[in-house]
């Protein structure tokens, strides 16, 4: 092995007042991130341009040299969850969610408190694939806690807008809004139709289901709407890293890696069984690192690359809960970061290490702040700087762009 891309999802943020206004990044004890920063060249990254917010589908597609403009969420997820496609399938993201109601649109919660255990986003799907009636056939399947892919079959066109006020340009609200054709085509307007269908029939379903009746009786949100993102129907041709390996288990992450010609290593998701998100995230961050500590050392010898990225870090900005952020980034460290500084030393590997995106916790949301980049190469450092957001500011690589990133570090 030769290079080694490695994403800590969402890990850049701003000052928080709880951390004495430092970033999560800046309070972490991380000895080992510390020893590849001195040992490294900094910079810090627009993971698209400035004034942009990524989302991570868009920024990581660009990371690996390719046009943000190609990115197709749903598609991604798909492939990353084995969905075979047909051209003309239409493909989005799912989340279930939690809304007021049809009439008023009002969004409670786009994930539903993130308490949805697997099981119970396992029978809501199966309920919705049985009752809802279309002129096409359909599929919905759910992938981890909230989150789903749904499937169209047929021909379709990917020209609509989404069903998800966090990912909607026009209406940035507490509402959502239908979706709707973006262009006069007859194909268009008919592909809006159905998904629009979908996702009302799918309410009137789920909001009287015995899950939801339950998750109620208990003090907990409904999961009783399903959001709708990131249309496609063709698969993109992305830039080939055929020689490289993925350790990834998020189905945007595999997908992605697969659709770049990577031979992805994957293992089981932990399932959440109760409804404590952070419980069932950190059981997953220590099975990820310890799957990533056992491909490296399994593997290295068979591949150029290895392109890993850690999910669990961008939770906590999203929820606002920056002592839980600074605490995974400190579990990484300690359990992943010592094994690779011990596990390099005597090999000529070259590290990147960096962020898809920021996701502040005031914020509460992905921003279009830049984000650290470190690249250890054992040629050229920059000393006493740390892997953070200011002193990413001063490093020797300066500015950079997601799609120069791996070029500028000779990594194709």
């Amino acid at each position: 092995m030769e290079e080694m891309l490695i994403i800590l999802d969402g890990a850049a943020d701003l000052k928080c007042e709880e951390l004495n206004w430092k970033t999560p990044l800046e309070s972490a004890k991380t000895p080992n991130i510390d020893f590849f920063s001195k040992n490294s060249r900094l910079g810090f990254m627009y993971p698209i341009n400035e004034g942009i917010v990524p989302s991570s589908d868009n920024s990581v597609i660009s990371i690996f040299g390719n046009d943000d403009s190609l990115s197709r969420r749903g598609i991604f997820e798909a492939v990353g969850c084995g969905i075979k496609l047909k051209r003309g399938d239409l493909v989005l993201r799912t989340n279930f969610g939690t809304i007021e109601d049809l009439k008023t649109k009002v969004v409670i919660d786009r994930r539903a408190g993130r308490t949805l255990t697997d099981k119970e986003a396992r029978i809501l799907s199966e309920t919705l694939n049985k009752k809802i009636k279309l002129q096409c056939k359909f599929e919905l399947r759910p992938t981890i806690q909230h989150r789903g892919v749904v499937v169209f079959r047929g021909g379709f066109s990917d020209n609509i807008s989404n069903i998800d006020n966090d990912y909607s340009k026009n209406n940035p609200s507490n509402k959502f809004s239908f979706s709707e054709p973006l262009d006069d085509d007859e194909l268009s307007k008919y592909s809006a139709n159905i998904l629009n269908s979908f996702v009302e029939q799918a309410f009137k379903i789920l909001k009287d289901h015995r899950i939801n009746l339950k998750r109620v009786k208990k003090g907990l949100l409904p999961a009783n709407m399903v959001f709708a993102r990131g249309p496609g129907i063709e698969i993109p041709k992305l830039r080939n890293f055929k020689n490289w390996m993925s350790i990834n288990y998020m189905p945007l992450e595999i997908g992605i890696a697969k659709l770049s010609g990577m031979d992805n290593f994957s293992f089981s998701y932990p399932t959440n069984r109760n409804y404590d998100v952070y419980e069932n995230l950190y059981d997953g961050l220590n099975k990820a690192i310890d799957f990533a500590i056992l491909g490296i050392k399994k593997r290295y010898r068979n591949y150029r690359g290895c392109y890993i990225q850690f999910k669990e870090t961008d939770v906590p900005g999203h929820d606002n809960r920056p002592f839980d952020k600074k605490r995974m980034i400190e579990i990484l460290d300690n359990k992943f970061f010592s094994f690779l500084r011990s596990f390099i030393e005597k090999k000529n590997i070259k590290v990147v290490l960096t962020c898809d995106h920021s996701t502040p916790c005031k914020l509460k949301n992905h921003s279009s702040h830049p984000v650290p980049v470190l690249f250890y190469d054992k040629k050229l450092k920059d000393k006493n700087l740390r892997f953070c957001e200011e002193d990413s500011k001063k490093g020797s690589l300066g500015k950079i762009y997601g799609r120069e990133l791996l070029k500028k570090v000779g990594f194709f």
